[in-house]
C-alpha cells in the first residue's frame, strides 16, 4: 500500500470514529435534555451522573478524533495546494477549540446540581434554572463551532476535486455542503423557527462527510500524483 493510500485510509478511520463517537455521545445526552423543564433534567442528570458525565468526555475525545481526521486530510492534500490545506485545518482546528470551550458548561451544569456544599445557599429550583442556562449556553457555543465546521468544507472539497487522486463528485458535494451548512448556522441564530433549510442541509451533509469518509476508508485514494501546485 502506498503512502497516499495510508495517508487517506488513515483519515477515513479517524472520521468514522469521530461520527461515531459524536453521533452517540450526543443522542445519549439528548435523553437527559428536555427543554424548557429545569426540574426534569436536573432529575434525570442527578440520576445517571456517569453517564452524563461520559457523554461530555465523548465530546471532547470526538473533537480531537476532528481534529485529527482533518490533519490526516492536511497531510494527504497538501501537495495539491499548501495554503488551502492549511485553510481548511486551521478553520477546523477552530472549531474544534470552539467546541471544547463550549463542553466546559457540560461539567458546570452537573457541578450546580450535584456540587459541593458551598452552592447550599442557592436554592434547589435556582441551581437548576443555572444548571438549565449553562445547558442551553453549550449548545450556543456548539453552534458557534459550526461557522468554523461549514467554511473549513469549501477548501477541503475543491482540494478533493482538484486532487486527482479522489472522485470529484465528491469535492463538488462538500463545497455545495459548505453553503448549505452555513445557511443553517445562520438560520439557526436570526430565523430560528425557520427550519425548512434542515431538510436539505442534514441529508446533504450525510452524504458528502460520511460518503468521503467510506470512499477514505474503503477505497483509499487512486495510485497517481495530486495535480502539481503552481507556484506563482
Amino acid at each position: 500500500m502506498n503512502t497516499v493510500n495510508k495517508t487517506a485510509r488513515m483519515a477515513g478511520l479517524f472520521y468514522l470514529i469521530y461520527i461515531v463517537t459524536h453521533v452517540i455521545s450526543d443522542v445519549t445526552r439528548g435523553r437527559f435534555i428536555l427543554p424548557g423543564d429545569a426540574a426534569a433534567t436536573a432529575g434525570k442528570i442527578m440520576a445517571q451522573a456517569g453517564l452524563f458525565t461520559t457523554t461530555a468526555v465523548g465530546d471532547l475525545l470526538a473533537a480531537v478524533l476532528f481534529s485529527l481526521a482533518a490533519w490526516a486530510l492536511y497531510v494527504l492534500l497538501k501537495p495539491v495546494q499548501k495554503n488551502l490545506a492549511l485553510l481548511f485545518l486551521l478553520l477546523n482546528l477552530g472549531g474544534v477549540a470552539v467546541q471544547c470551550s463550549s463542553d466546559i458548561f457540560l461539567f458546570a451544569s452537573q457541578l450546580l446540581m450535584n456540587g459541593p456544599g458551598y452552592l447550599n445557599v442557592f436554592q434547589a429550583d435556582q441551581l437548576q434554572a443555572l444548571a438549565m442556562l449553562f445547558l442551553d449556553l453549550r449548545e450556543k457555543g456548539f453552534l458557534i463551532a459550526q461557522l468554523f465546521y461549514a467554511a473549513w468544507l469549501f477548501p477541503l472539497g475543491y482540494l478533493v476535486f482538484k486532487s486527482g487522486f479522489l472522485p470529484k463528485i465528491l469535492g463538488i458535494v462538500l463545497m455545495v455542503h459548505c453553503f448549505t451548512w452555513l445557511s443553517t448556522f445562520f438560520q439557526s441564530f436570526l430565523f430560528p423557527g425557520f427550519t425548512a433549510i434542515t431538510y436539505v442541509s442534514y441529508p446533504l451533509g450525510f452524504i458528502a462527510e460520511f460518503g468521503l469518509t467510506l470512499w477514505l476508508l474503503i477505497m483509499g485514494a487512486k495510485d497517481q500524483k495530486p495535480a502539481l501546485e503552481r507556484v506563482h
